[in-house]
């Protein structure tokens, strides 16, 4: 028997309890929403390599 699924939550139930944040990255935004009183986690991330899709990728077959 295939387990049962809840359905979605409607569209007007999204921002009926208090939005928690993930942010990557911005730390600007984070703290944007904390001002505004928002439960927020910063993730410091950067792209690989700095963004440099050729040293990302040569770094990645070291990895492997």
């Amino acid at each position: 028997m295939p387990a049962s699924k809840s359905p979605p939550p409607r569209s007007e139930n999204l921002l009926t309890r208090p939005v928690k944040v993930v942010n990557i990255g911005l730390e600007r935004f984070a703290k944007e929403l904390e001002s505004q009183s928002v439960a927020v986690v910063q993730v410091d991330w950067v792209p690989p390599a700095g963004g440099n899709a050729k040293l990302a990728a040569l770094l990645a077959k070291l990895g492997s």
